[in-house]
């Protein structure tokens, strides 16, 4: 996606302070609703259950006035909008079909068992109250249309009204209060985001706001400070390499002009020059072969040729060079691989892998130690081994201690070191190679470094 397209996706969309404001109004006005909801419910249950009380001393009046005053008629006691149903002795109602249709489906009929009779009924869209009382030879019924709140009922909503605009007006205050308590910790975490996009590592950001927020916050930061510590280190290994490059390079450059011109004449001058010139052309190779190396150990084409090998084997073969080389630093090797260890790998690699553990040992180890390089068989596995009676590592190096660069950052000028390329090339390999390397202390004193191939 492009910048600009994407500017015009950032203007589409809403900021987390909107929506936060518009989620906090929703939730105000939804439970002004529901509350707008259920009071109307309950006022009208409330003036339902007033009317069924008034009704029912209305009738319990009446029932006693007849009772205490015979020469008295229902007519001249009942006004208003009641209606009056009779009940004769035999159960039979009289009066307005609706009201008589209201008694009946209340069972207003059983007054004449002596037992007054209360309910309620639903016809059509109108709630009717019955009121039925029991007197000498039969009985009678009340009836009354339960009409909807009218003036209490525009009284309620109108209060529902002022009540939910208030509540609105709330929630849209506190939600753009919170949404600007999320969004400034946001904020933050987008600016430092941006200052890394554009190659600044110093920043840093505030670590507040919700919990969320500021686990982010410090996600960030320490992004931020890794992100720094890589960089610083890939900067000192590409100091370093440059150095192993420069140092064979001026030695090349330094005898060839001297050769070409004529300032060294004599023929053994000129074949020392020569042999220098072929032993630091032959660094710079290793040097950038490893180089080469470490860059393709990742890609899909890197080259492996399996086949069976004896890594004991491999290790005595290995052992000629090396007991020549620890002879000419005063050190002395020590070889343990007898009989036979079979394994199927790739003798190149593997030699690779040997050559580079005792190439990093023998830089370190001083006058009289050993370097041992051993193969044997353990648990079902194939075990290559390179120890030394050196200096050694610390525990935080050997956990560290395959990490492009990290040696030669902690220990040069302490001690002989290399471009810091080695041991990180070795672990590349052995990991193409399905195997594990691992480091730790050496029974000689020093560092031991051990592969180990399943069979």
């Amino acid at each position: 996606m492009s910048s600009a397209s994407a500017d015009r996706t950032d203007r589409r969309r809403t900021t987390l302070a909107t929506r936060v404001t518009l989620a906090c109004l929703a939730v105000a006005l939804v439970a002004a609703a529901v509350a707008a909801l259920s009071s109307t419910r309950l006022a009208g249950l409330a003036d339902r259950d007033a009317s069924q009380a008034e009704l029912a001393a209305h009738a319990d009046l009446v029932a006693s006035l007849l009772t205490e005053h015979p020469d008295l008629t229902l007519d001249e006691l009942v006004r208003g909008d009641d209606e009056v149903v009779r009940i004769g002795p035999d159960g039979r109602l009289a009066g307005a079909p609706r009201a008589v249709l209201a008694a009946g489906r209340t069972a207003a009929a059983d007054v004449t068992s002596g037992r007054p009779v209360s309910g309620q009924v639903r016809l059509r869209a109108s709630t009717m109250l019955v009121e039925a009382r029991p007197l000498d030879g039969g009985g009678f019924a009340l009836v009354r249309e339960q009409h909807p709140l009218l003036l209490g009922g525009v009284r309620l909503a109108r209060t529902l009204l002022v009540a939910t605009a208030a509540g609105a007006v709330v929630a849209a205050i506190a939600g753009s209060g919170l949404a600007r308590l999320l969004a400034r910790p946001l904020r933050h975490v987008t600016s430092a985001a941006r200052e890394l996009r554009a190659g600044r590592r110093d920043g840093r950001v505030p670590v507040e706001g919700p919990r969320e927020v500021a686990e982010l916050g410090a996600t960030v930061n320490e992004l931020a400070e890794t992100l720094q510590r890589s960089e610083a280190r890939q900067r000192e290994f590409l100091l370093s390499v440059s150095h192993e490059l420069r140092t064979p390079l001026t030695g090349v450059a330094g005898f060839a002009e001297s050769i070409a011109d004529g300032v060294l004449s004599e023929p053994d001058e000129v074949r020392a020059a020569g042999r220098t010139i072929v032993r630091e052309a032959g660094r710079l190779e290793h040097l950038v072969s490893d180089l080469l190396d470490l860059a393709r150990l990742g890609a899909d084409d890197f080259r492996l040729d399996v086949g069976d090998v004896d890594l004991a084997q491999l290790v005595r073969d290995a052992a000629r060079v090396w007991s020549a080389r620890c002879a000419a630093t005063g050190s002395h090797l020590v070889v343990e691989a007898d009989g036979s260890v079979p394994v199927r790998t790739d003798p190149v690699r593997a030699r690779q892998v040997l050559d580079g553990l005792a190439e990093n040992a023998l830089r370190a180890l001083p006058q009289g130690a050993p370097l041992v390089l051993a193969a044997r068989t353990q648990d079902g596995a194939a075990v290559l081994e390179v120890r030394d009676g050196g200096p050694g590592l610390t525990e935080s190096d050997y956990a560290g201690a395959f990490q492009r660069g990290l040696l030669n950052e902690r220990y040069r000028g302490r001690r002989p070191v290399g471009s810091g390329i080695g041991l990180a090339l070795v672990d590349g390999l052995v990991g193409r190679l399905g195997g594990r390397i691992t480091a730790g202390p050496a029974t000689e004193g020093g560092a031991a470094f051990t592969v180990t191939i399943p069979v």
